[in-house]
């Protein structure tokens, strides 16, 4: 496989040098699904962080993303050999490939919360972010009962996640990447049906590019670049989906996209563009003066062009293209510092507070750009600082309080897993129950049979749950306890009195093979009231005495109380 970006590197930079080799010598005898050496995949990943244009830390992390987890490589090595950042953002990835996605509705935001709350470093996201755009163009190898889960994950959890980050071309390939699998028959449709235009609207666009170029350059707008966009298959889908299936109405199969040098040239270019050919009402979408949340910035119109045909045309800078390709990397920009030929010693270009749109938000990033160690600490994550994020050994995420332990964890499952909690492990290790979790821990909780929660625990959960449920138990605990256990019952039964009636009585009793301990009769009221005490307790057996004796039309009422 060609690696240019990692090639160079690796000629020029010592410790991207040595993190190649670690990574080559670890995985030498290991072999994918595909039947290709296992090096080929982290080398990809490699590949894919150097060519977002991320520091050194970040490529070597990519490098070393899977020695701890396939091949035993201690962790410690890694940081006594690469330092803790790259120990940190290796053993974040890890922790990541532990959550298996389920497709439970409910877990696909606390999935999202837990990738963010785990990653302090926003490199271990673009890092992990690189290896599974890997897995993706690969995922034909792996077997078919696992390609749709894998599909799926990438679909509602990481080709989200890289949208949010601004990564827009990222997004889009992994969602198109898992689309095929995920819906199969769509997406053969799709290419039946939509080859054709796609082709047909390409050869229309090349008409249009040397118009828009030639009246860019009369009005004396510097172009970078005219291309094409394609849209893609699966957002062309979805697209259809609200249009009835009518490919016809989807003006923006193929857009035309101008690049040009400045935010005045973006505006100036629109002028030109509405002069040649006038626009749709409503059409006109400017993402430069209100960025998307996630931080594309660009103009969009609609047009009608060339032979009266509904036309798309998107205008931006050259900083907003590269940022609409890879969203928050794109702010590792670097240039020589003179006379410097040292990677690390590259510095990065500042970069405008606006920007970052949503990450921005989401970060608390209010400081100007001007150093990588500046940067990099604003890109520390501390909003999750009050939440951790603790997994199930089925990769269930549960959300939890900051210093939650195995018994918060326990009763955020089931109040019956909380209540016969015995004992836990997290990462594999036994811990005490007062143990304070941490976000990607994995934890499994040790029950027993019958058991039930200690008054003691009340001293050290954190959750409003377990502590309700903890005093719950121990109140009904408390009552069983006090109260004496009932080992009789006494019916109290109010007759017409007549002769033989009591024998009646207490045959239907024997009958239902109930013991009788006594028998007191008041005769001061108008009808007698009999009180037979006996050594059954079961209602149920109660219940359908009762009944038996109500058939006597003497009997005009029945009570009973379990003494």
């Amino acid at each position: 496989m060609k690696t240019p970006f990692i090639d160079k590197l690796v000629k020029e930079n010592e410790f991207i040098r040595r993190a190649y080799n670690v990574a080559k010598k670890a995985h030498e005898n290991q072999k994918r699904k595909s039947g290709e050496p296992y090096f080929n995949h982290v080398l990809a990943a490699g590949e894919f962080i150097a060519e977002w244009g991320l520091d050194q830390t970040s490529i070597a992390a990519a490098l070393l993303h899977d020695v701890v987890e396939d091949t035993g490589y201690p962790l410690e090595k890694i940081e006594a050999e690469f330092g803790k950042e790259v120990a940190f953002i290796v053993d974040g990835v890890t922790k990541l490939g532990k959550i298996k996605y389920r497709g439970i509705e409910r877990q696909v935001e606390n999935l999202r919360k837990m990738i963010l709350a785990l990653s302090q470093d926003i490199r271990v996201i673009i890092v992990k972010l690189a290896d599974r755009l890997h897995n993706m163009r690969t995922l034909s190898a792996v077997p078919p009962q696992k390609q749709k889960r894998i599909a799926l994950e990438t679909m509602e959890i990481y080709s989200p996640l890289a949208y949010r980050l601004g990564m827009q071309r990222i997004s889009g390939e992994l969602e198109d990447l898992a689309f095929p699998y995920i819906y199969p028959k769509e997406y053969r449709w799709l290419i039946d049906n939509t080859k054709e235009k796609y082709e047909e609207r390409e050869k229309y666009i090349n008409k249009v590019k040397p118009i828009v170029i030639s009246a860019l350059e009369k009005a004396g707008i510097e172009v970078l670049a005219v291309d094409s966009r394609a849209k893609r298959y699966s957002s062309l889908y979805k697209k259809l989906l609200r249009y009835d299936m009518n490919i016809e109405k989807i003006y923006d199969l193929v857009a035309l996209r101008i690049i040009v040098k400045n935010v005045e040239d973006c505006y100036a270019a629109l002028g030109v563009i509405h002069n040649l050919w006038p626009p749709l009402p409503n059409r006109i979408k400017d993402y430069i003066a209100l960025p998307k949340p996630n931080g594309y910035r660009s103009i969009h119109t609609t047009v009608f062009c060339l032979d009266d045909k509904i036309t798309e045309i998107q205008i931006r800078t050259q900083e907003m293209h590269e940022e609409s390709e890879t969203g928050i990397a794109a702010h590792w920009l670097y240039e020589q510092t003179k006379g410097s030929k040292s990677y690390n010693e590259k510095r990065s270009v500042s970069a405008d507070k606006k920007e970052l749109g949503w990450v921005q938000q989401l970060r608390n990033w209010q400081k100007e750009l001007s150093n990588p160690e500046e940067f990099l600490e604003s890109l520390k994550i501390d909003f999750f600082r009050d939440r951790i994020f603790a997994i199930t050994p089925k990769g269930e995420v549960i959300d939890l309080p900051s210093g939650a332990t195995p018994i918060d964890f326990a009763y955020q499952i089931h109040t019956e897993i909380g209540d016969s909690c015995t004992g836990a492990r997290v990462n594999g290790k036994i811990v005490p129950l007062d143990y304070a979790l941490r976000s990607g821990d994995i934890v499994e909780i040790i029950n027993q049979k019958n058991k039930k929660p200690s008054e003691s625990w009340l001293g050290f959960v954190k959750t409003s749950t377990a502590r309700g449920r903890i005093r719950s138990a121990l109140k009904s605990k408390e009552i069983r306890l006090t109260k004496k256990e009932p080992t009789e019952v006494e019916l109290k039964i109010t007759v017409e009195d007549r002769v033989g009636l009591l024998k009646d009585i207490t045959l239907i009793i024997s009958r239902s093979h109930v013991n009788i301990t006594s028998v007191n009769t008041i005769t001061n009221a108008k009808f007698p009231i009999l009180k037979i005490r006996s050594d059954v307790t079961n209602k149920n057996k109660i219940e359908k005495l009762i009944l038996k004796l109500k058939k006597l039309k003497e009997v005009k009422e029945i009570s009973y109380q379990l003494t």
